[in-house]
């Protein structure tokens, strides 16, 4: 009996080909392969922003008021499901207020390059079912250089708002994204040492062969499995790449009012929030692709095992938000360069011996 090997891991596929085969766009030529992208990423695009819609008006209430004892939204459609479309009609009908000496166009680009830098994540992630836009040779690399250049995104908004807290907000954004993005990628190296490359898909491939068999069911070699020291790192840097709890500290209410997102209001409050969000996701697919196998498991399609393994990480910041108090910004400081850190160094160091010792 196999655990893992009813499914296929990984087509190798791409989207954008298959689309083309699909519709007759690659006798089109150049012009043909680039439409057939498009729709690829629109797909790939809607699908995460649907995820995040769902997110962010309506599961983050119901996960928390599960976990604090209170009466969630049950009044707007089943299960209060409706609140996404009245929180969208409130937010956007909502006046667009600009502050007087607001640095524009930063201001206005601000929340653009928030929500633009996951989006661009998504591109190289094997998301199942031959669902993947590119998978280049330096794809891990790709995504970690992308999803940072959301923490320009927040120190313009901070700087252009001409606000203290919004100043504050983005400063504490830059101090917490330097400190924990290091360590971050340093504990992704170590899973690039085991599969030997940065490529997306062979990462997933590599977690396909047989870690260990009990009972006659083979444990595929996912690298939270081989290296849970690991995968603990990353999850936790993770969490305060995101700014979740008990890393809220960029937007902390109790101390700096909404932090670098005080002065946005209307449609530019919406796409910081969703931002964020994507952001959550984004980081629950690069956990779940170096991590978790990726699009793997048993019985189930890839892309439905991908979208569990991601919104179970969304799940875990939720709880996170509602069990664990915020730390102080020195706090957070610390914990980033003298723990964290040190721990991913001798981490990598640890599996660089071990992976050469057994080759």
């Amino acid at each position: 009996m196999s655990g893992m090997a009813s499914v296929p891991l990984q087509d190798t596929v791409l989207l954008p080909e298959r689309l083309g085969n699909l519709t007759g766009l690659d006798q089109f030529g150049l012009a043909g392969e680039l439409l057939a992208t498009l729709i690829g990423a629109i797909f790939v695009g809607s699908l995460m922003l649907t995820m995040t819609a769902l997110a962010g008006p309506w599961a983050k209430r119901k996960i928390t008021a599960s976990f604090t004892d209170r009466i969630s939204i049950n009044q707007i459609g089943p299960a209060g499901i409706g609140i996404i479309i009245a929180d969208a009609v409130r937010m956007l009908s909502k006046e667009l207020i600009v502050p007087e000496n607001a640095d524009r166009p930063a201001w206005d680009l601000a929340p653009i390059v928030v929500v633009s830098s996951a989006l661009l994540g998504f591109a190289v992630i094997p998301m199942g079912n031959g669902i993947q836009l590119a998978d280049p040779e330096v794809g891990l690399a790709y995504v970690f250089a992308v999803s940072g250049i959301a923490s320009l995104g927040l120190v313009m908004a901070g700087y252009a708002s001409a606000n203290k807290y919004s100043m504050l907000g983005g400063l504490r954004a830059v101090a917490q994204n330097v400190a924990y993005e290091i360590p971050l990628v340093v504990t992704g190296m170590s899973v690039v040492i085991f599969a030997g490359t940065l490529q997306m898909g062979e990462i997933v491939a590599a977690q396909g062969e047989t870690f260990v068999t009990i009972v006659g069911i083979d444990v595929p070699r996912w690298y939270a499995l081989v290296n849970p020291f690991a995968f603990v790192l990353f999850l936790v840097a993770n969490f305060a790449e995101v700014g979740r709890n008990p890393f809220d500290t960029p937007e902390a209410p109790t101390e700096i009012v909404a932090g670098y997102q005080t002065e946005y209001s209307s449609v530019y409050f919406v796409l910081i929030y969703l931002g964020e969000f994507l952001h959550i996701f984004l980081g629950g697919a690069i956990i779940a692709t170096i991590f978790l196998g990726g699009p793997a498991g048993p019985v189930l399609p890839g892309i439905v095992w991908f979208i569990i393994k991601i919104w179970a990480v969304f799940f875990a910041t939720q709880w996170l938000r509602s069990a664990v108090p915020r730390v102080r910004i020195d706090q957070l400081i610390e914990i980033g360069w003298k723990g964290l850190l040190v721990l991913a160094f001798a981490n990598l160091v640890l599996t660089a011996v071990i992976v050469g010792l057994i080759a």
